[in-house]
């Protein structure tokens, strides 16, 4: 929800003239420039930062550092003064607070979810993702329907509104445990005992699965030590770090990344009507709620490449059909479209996002945060999704100019580039479905940790494992309260 509200504030107050007023009419390009430092602030925090902190202090605690930081960017930006440097710099820092917030997000989830209710949970959070980005449309709508009485506040209160998200994370955080597998890795095992009496019912597979996750780490510890180096060093790991990221930067030139910053731009080249734009930008962010639900049934009954082949595949026939739709029709006499091609390129849009929230949307977030083993998962995951941020830096520089200059016929580009990710999901994205996190290596040519970590754990002299026995009598003495 965090970041759905903050990736769609700036695209919905673009349209807003008091907005464009206050900072003297910004060019496209400078335009361009406050979501590149968006995203820049999130690579940077993303890469460099995010994972340090969740190793060392918890999933949690990157959280609630994330959110904070976004509270205190949403304040300057809102009372920023009328230079869009200073509007900059608070993207810059909403963006540290994300990257530093994402990562440990799904890396949280996956932990604590079991196997065959990881895609689902993930699925949620991308849900989640649409409810911020419903909730940011809508308030832009309302204050742009009363504009002229808001003046200013009619784009000031939409980047108010970014501490919504931030604010329920900071409340609803304490009340949620630790995740399990981080307090093994911390050699806390009595921790992780608590932790996962809370999340499951039976204390026969909690006793198992603490096993399991002994094991691996176990063997983590022993043959891939280190934070960073297995992911160059391993050749599975970086076999699979290398296709989540492939998958990453495919999310974003997919056309998605583009629509969902800059869609009142890209609206303008068929609508005239301010209001009439952020209706539709508000119905969208309505309807990709209900599209991403789909991803919560489908995913886990369907798997993860059928998704994506089939989002894929349809994502490329919307943009060629709207491309040609839009390019090939004559203009009013206002620079409109006639209205049966302005309902056919919103119908066209909104198909677009039908065949992509379940799909690119949602699978490729539950993907990439449950291929990886936990010596590197919130390195590798935090690196792998800022590697959107790259190509969407490259994205929103550019495409402002591009479609100021060339309007629809950016989109025969986006309906070319899913092409492509069809081909790179087909020969090389392997089936994820119901593999639990410690068995997953075996998918990409690495071996089964768990199994390698029995050994290990059955004859680790120097304590830094739990010995079964210990763990089953930890695990009685916690039965009656289970």
């Amino acid at each position: 929800m965090l970041n759905g509200y903050d990736s769609s504030s700036f695209n919905a107050i673009q349209g807003s003239d008091h907005f464009m007023e206050y900072f003297h009419h910004a060019s496209p390009s400078v335009i361009g420039s406050v979501n590149t430092a968006y995203t820049v602030g999130g690579i940077v925090a993303g890469f460099f930062v995010s994972a340090p902190i969740s190793d060392r202090f918890g999933r949690k605690w990157t959280m609630y550092i994330g959110a904070g930081i976004v509270i205190i960017s949403s304040v300057i930006a809102a009372f920023t003064p009328r230079d869009m440097g200073g509007f900059i710099a608070s993207r810059t820092i909403t963006g540290i607070g994300q990257g530093l917030a994402m990562p440990a997000g799904p890396v949280y989830i996956n932990e604590v979810a079991t196997a065959n209710q990881r895609g689902m949970l993930m699925s949620l959070w991308q849900v989640y993702f649409g409810i911020g980005s419903f909730v940011a449309y809508w308030i832009n709508y309302a204050c742009s329907e009363n504009a002229d009485k808001l003046g200013n506040w009619d784009w000031k209160i939409v980047m108010l509104f970014q501490i919504l998200a931030p604010i329920i994370i900071i409340t609803g955080m304490p009340f949620c445990p630790e995740s399990p597998r981080w307090y093994i890795q911390q050699d806390r095992t009595e921790d992780a005992l608590k932790a996962l009496s809370l999340i499951r019912d039976d204390p026969e597979k909690i006793q198992a699965e603490i096993q399991e996750i002994q094991q691996a780490i176990a063997f983590e510890k022993e043959m891939n030590p280190g934070r960073y180096s297995p992911l160059w060093k391993d050749l599975a790991i970086r076999y699979r770090f290398l296709l989540a990221c492939g998958i990453n930067i495919g999310q974003q030139f997919t056309g998605q990344g583009s629509l969902s910053m800059y869609s009142t731009m890209i609206y303008k080249k068929v609508f005239t009507d301010n209001k009439q734009i952020q209706l539709i930008n508000a119905l969208n962010g309505t309807f990709s709620i209900i599209f991403t639900l789909n991803a919560t049934w489908m995913v886990d009954r369907f798997g993860r490449r059928a998704l994506f082949l089939i989002g894929a595949a349809g994502m490329s026939v919307c943009m060629f059909i709207v491309a040609a739709t839009v390019t090939e029709t004559p203009e009013q006499d206002d620079g409109s479209k006639s209205k049966p091609v302005g309902i056919a390129t919103v119908f066209l849009m909104f198909l677009f996002a039908l065949f992509y929230k379940p799909s690119w949307g949602a699978t490729v977030c539950i993907w990439t945060a449950e291929v990886f083993s936990m010596n590197i998962r919130a390195q590798a995951i935090g690196m792998a999704t800022q590697s959107q941020s790259i190509s969407n830096t490259i994205l929103q520089q550019i495409f402002p100019i591009f479609l100021e200059k060339k309007g629809f016929y950016a989109m025969y580009m986006f309906g070319a580039i899913n092409i492509v990710l069809f081909i790179y999901v087909y020969f090389l994205i392997p089936e994820t479905k119901g593999v639990a996190l410690e068995h997953m290596d075996t998918l990409f040519g690495g071996v089964d940790h768990a199994e390698k970590g029995v050994e290990i754990v059955q004859h680790d002299s120097k304590g830094h494992a739990v010995e079964l026995e210990e763990v089953n009598e930890r695990v009685d003495k916690k039965e009656a309260t289970v």
